[in-house]
């Protein structure tokens, strides 16, 4: 006899719930998840790889459970008067905001964000019990600071994720709005800057907003930038008590040896890492040149990627370009699909299956 999940004693609010997860099809042109499509430069991959071997000679013991080197090298990376006290690392971003939530979240508590924003934030409520509230933004997916303080008070969160550049509309949350939300929240909020590294060099980080404001923090990623997307490497940066509180809920030893050993390389070479950054900007923007010339609607994008509309019937284009050896993601936006910006190749393959169905609607 086959089991189903209504087969098993789980618990009554994940019934009915799918896992996360974007289609995976081995198609020559993958740009549906957000991911770095270029290789880590053949140079700081040795680099890696040297410190990965030496870190293997020591993994029948337990690791630096407080990962001491990999939070000072963030600490530097970050810059704005940093220290290791404030920064917190997990297994991927993911994992890290999983933390705030079993901290700050849980049973009986609320989690709220702006919508459309991060697929991940009401999953992570559920899995750790809190129950997820979706706030709106304005039709070109913009938000002001008045309407994000009314939205903040009127629902009273404990716990709030913004997301900028959000993900997965591209667009950038100014540092006004953070502030606005800040204020009017008596709980904690995160701001989630996975791809902060993609936005205009002027642009300014939240990190400069966390001095005096305890409740909160800043999220990211090694995944996009480094493409470390396979290493699974997030971290964070607020008070020390905030990060204290973190230790609360983290499994013993949760950054691996290996883990620890591989980041800190790359972060050493962060300055490799981070040229290809300049080559994905070039492309992204070139995306949305094309489509714009195609007829199509592309947002503005401060990430590595392009929302973009005008598209009569998503399913059958997103069929259309699978079928050409293309995957891009719908993202269940109506009239919308995504794509992520690829090395020059990729990208032009990307734009050559998109002209060859047809103009946008």
């Amino acid at each position: 006899m086959t089991l189903s999940l209504n087969d098993l004693p789980l618990r009554d609010d994940l019934r009915g719930l799918t896992p996360y997860g974007a289609p995976q099809a081995p198609l020559p042109i993958a740009l549906n998840v957000n991911e770095n499509t270029h290789p880590i430069p053949d140079a700081v991959a040795s680099d890696i790889l040297d410190d990965i071997a030496l870190a293997i000679r020591d993994v029948n013991r337990y690791p630096d459970r407080e990962f001491t080197t990999l939070r000072e090298s963030f600490a530097e990376y970050l810059g704005h008067g940093l220290t290791p006290e404030q920064i917190w690392a997990g297994n991927g971003s993911n994992e890290v905001l999983q933390h705030i939530l079993q901290a700050f979240g849980g049973p009986g508590r609320t989690a709220f964000g702006f919508a459309p924003t991060y697929s991940m934030y009401p999953l992570i409520a559920q899995g750790t019990g809190a129950r997820w509230i979706p706030g709106t933004r304005q039709p070109d997916y913009t938000i002001t600071p008045e309407e994000a303080a009314e939205q903040v008070r009127t629902a009273d969160p404990d716990v709030i994720i913004l997301c900028t550049p959000n993900n997965p509309t591209g667009t950038p949350l100014g540092l006004d709005v953070v502030e606005a939300v800040y204020e009017a929240a008596r709980g904690i909020v995160i701001v989630d800057e996975a791809y902060q590294e993609f936005a205009p060099h002027d642009a300014p980080s939240a990190l400069t907003l966390l001095e005096g404001r305890p409740r909160l923090a800043v999220s990211r990623t090694m995944s996009k930038a480094f493409a470390f997307a396979g290493a699974r490497v997030g971290y964070l940066a607020a008070d020390p008590t905030f990060i204290d509180a973190l230790r609360l809920v983290r499994l013993p030893y949760h950054l691996s040896t290996l883990t620890q050993a591989a980041a800190v390389a790359a972060l050493r070479n962060s300055d490799v890492m981070l040229g290809m950054v300049e080559e994905i900007v070039e492309q992204r923007d070139r995306i949305t040149a094309t489509l714009e010339a195609l007829g199509y609607t592309p947002h503005e994008s401060w990430s590595n990627f392009v929302l973009f509309g005008g598209i009569a019937d998503p399913r059958a284009t997103w069929q259309q370009l699978f079928d050409r050896g293309v995957l891009v993601r719908d993202v269940g936006i109506p009239g919308h699909l995504r794509v992520s910006a690829g090395t020059e190749a990729e990208t032009t393959a990307f734009l050559d299956a998109l002209a060859s169905i047809g103009s946008a609607s």
